[in-house]
């Protein structure tokens, strides 16, 4: 650093500690460009402060671009799993939100009022299943950051409005919408799908089954797609068939509920572990310590089915409601 350089740009640079902005910093340093003397001995830190600035306009540039782009929104998951309502408008997806979650998500009567996605934690049992309500989709606008959304969840409930006599097509208009995305929603993992795109299983939800119309429109509804996806009646205003549809959604997640009991000692039933059907002994004790995983040698299980603590393999296929006990 130059000796010589001016009590001034000590100052200035004492500001630039504290700047938080871009614009902010860019102005400090072009001052403390035209503070330090011009000559050889500062020919280096003259270098310095202008290639400070031209980095700080590159990142400037780039969220410039960003902006113009539109808003990114990612919601972080959590709760046992991740499940987007996705549907045309005023098909009552934040009514939905609103009658399973603690969520407040905005019901208006008019098309496009939620305009960002809404998370909420639904409780089931003594779990919670993050839901997202999210902006309609419609014929002449989909949000851009929506099919991201889309692609991440771990489910999609397909919110359509039973009342609506035009429902046939806003589902057709939904589908198609999400398949020039190259995302294909489909009632079961084992259909077949064309190549390159993201398969989301997809739970449709008939809502305002309370108003005029909708039992018959339910019926046409089910008789077209009832073979390829479970669709399920229900009213968020008149919370008709609420549980039957907590239940529903944890079921379409392929979960299952796991407890775990230290010998000797009560099972914990009031946290368990969640896991997807299929999980193992394994799988439950790398869940809980990469240790338990490493030295493990059996476990005891107790379920409903009258397995009153059976000794059980690393492979054991771990049951709704287990209660595990580990031993290493």
């Amino acid at each position: 650093m130059p000796a010589n350089l001016p009590p001034e740009y000590f100052e200035e640079e004492k500001k630039l500690r504290t700047a938080k902005t871009i614009p902010e910093k860019i102005e400090i340093l072009e001052r403390l460009l035209s503070i330090v003397p011009k000559h050889k001995g500062t020919e280096k830190l003259q270098a310095v402060l202008k290639r400070k600035i031209s980095k700080l306009r590159e990142q400037q540039q780039r969220k410039s671009a960003t902006a113009r782009r539109g808003p990114v929104f990612y919601i972080e998951k959590s709760g046992a799993g991740q499940v987007i309502l996705i549907g045309p408008p005023n098909s009552g997806k934040s009514q939905i939100l609103n009658s399973l979650t603690n969520a407040y998500s905005e019901v208006a009567d008019y098309p496009y009022s939620t305009k960002k996605p809404v998370p909420g934690m639904m409780p089931f049992k003594d779990i919670k299943i993050q839901l997202i309500d999210t902006p309609p989709i419609g014929e002449e606008y989909l949000e851009p950051w929506l099919p991201e959304l889309v692609k991440i969840a771990d489910a999609v409930l397909l919110i359509v409005d039973l009342s609506n006599d035009d429902l046939l097509s806003q589902i057709d208009i939904v589908f198609q919408k999400l398949k020039e995305k190259k995302i294909q929603l489909v009632g079961s993992l084992k259909e077949k799908i064309e190549e390159s795109f993201f398969i989301k299983k997809t739970m449709i939800i008939g809502n305002k089954f309370d108003l005029q119309h909708a039992k018959e429109n339910f019926e046409v509804l089910s008789e077209l797609f009832g073979k390829e996806f479970l669709i399920i009646p229900y009213s968020a205003k008149e919370q008709i068939n609420i549980e039957e549809l907590k239940e529903k959604i944890y079921n379409f997640l392929d979960l299952i509920r796991v407890y775990s009991k230290i010998p000797g000692k009560k099972p914990d039933l009031d946290e368990p572990f969640v896991f997807k059907k299929g999980s193992t002994i394994m799988d439950m004790a790398e869940k809980i310590h990469k240790d338990f995983a490493k030295n493990l040698k059996y476990a005891r299980v107790w379920n409903k089915n009258n397995l009153n603590g059976l000794k059980v393999t690393k492979d054991y296929i771990l049951q709704e409601e287990d209660i595990v006990e580990l031993h290493i």
